[in-house]
């Protein structure tokens, strides 16, 4: 489906176009046209390939989808791929995907399985033409920043998801088995944002680091802002991974305290009950000659120490946190 088509000169807009008339300004000396799609049909590409002289392998990258994120060159053809990252009410992950073909004269954004669209990014390239003069590459850059920036949004979610369940783990009891899980849950989500940031760093490099394509000459300085966004988004996705880490190590220690507790617990019980069971055991021999066997105060003398020896066994016990 088109989104917006227009064509840009001098960092103005010249008009909003049909797919047919692209031909006419692309042909124009200083002239760019910017192209959206989103979950377009293979014909749709096949059409602005033919207007734009896509290379087929890029194309045909784009039309299946499934990529990892990657910024390939092809002559003076730059074809980048980004994953769009969304949350959903429920706090799942959601995954989408952005693929962008930059030319000279050019920039055709097709994006997939992605909510939220790039209209704001268009606004604000047309509010800056100073910046808009740059052409095509401006564009690459205002889109990477775009997608960039959303990610900030879900690692500083995730952090907060990491600590409601810190939080859970030392205030309730008997969810160690939901911690665990959500734990896990909240893995999964990182491993998803760093397979979406870890690629594109070093494809980002290349754009204002060594031979630098000549779409993005002279805005090498915005590619190495958006690096070093990408850079502290890999960071902080290390460092809550890392204390993801600790927190399913202090849950499993405390699942472990817990039962040694218990354990302590029955076994102080079963020495309450073993004392008692044991002198009934040796008066329940029926030997013929046993002390205070016929005894008018045996049986309160025998009650009395099974009560008093279970008082002394409960008192240390307790002194000992047992009980």
């Amino acid at each position: 489906m088109l989104i917006n088509c227009a064509a840009y000169e001098d960092g103005k807009k010249l008009a909003d176009l049909p797919i047919s008339s692209i031909r006419e300004y692309v042909s124009r000396p200083g002239c760019f046209v910017w192209v959206a799609l989103k979950d377009p049909e293979s014909s749709d590409l096949e059409a602005l390939q033919g207007e734009f002289h896509l290379h087929p392998l890029a194309v045909e990258d784009a039309t299946h989808g499934h990529q990892r994120p990657k910024l390939e060159e092809y002559g003076d053809m730059l074809f980048c791929v980004l994953h769009v990252l969304e949350m959903d009410e429920l706090g799942n992950l959601e995954v989408g995907e952005v693929d962008i073909f930059v030319g000279p004269n050019y920039v055709l954004s097709v994006r997939s399985k992605s909510r939220i669209g790039f209209l704001n990014v268009r606004e604000r390239c047309e509010q800056e033409p100073h910046l808009l003069k740059n052409g095509a590459g401006f564009v690459l850059y205002a889109l990477m920043d775009a997608v960039v920036d959303r990610y900030f949004a879900i690692v500083h979610r995730l952090e907060g998801e990491l600590e409601q369940i810190e939080d859970r783990i030392f205030t309730e009891r008997g969810t160690a088995r939901a911690n665990i899980e959500a734990l896990y849950a909240l893995k999964r989500k990182l491993v998803t944002v760093n397979h979406a940031a870890v690629p594109l760093l070093e494809a980002i490099a290349h754009l204002y680091g060594g031979r630098v394509p000549q779409v993005c000459m002279h805005i090498q300085e915005y590619f190495r802002d958006v690096y070093d966004h990408l850079e502290r988004i890999v960071k902080i996705t290390d460092s809550v991974r890392d204390m993801l880490t600790t927190a399913i190590q202090v849950n499993l220690a405390i699942i472990s305290l817990e039962d040694s507790a218990v354990s302590k617990r029955l076994a102080a019980y079963a020495a309450l009950f073993a004392v008692p069971t044991m002198i009934a055991g040796i008066y329940g021999m029926n030997f013929e000659h046993m002390p205070e066997l016929k005894s008018e105060f045996g049986y309160p003398l025998s009650l009395t120490a099974m009560v008093v020896l279970d008082i002394v066994l409960y008192w240390r016990f307790r002194r000992a946190r047992w009980l």
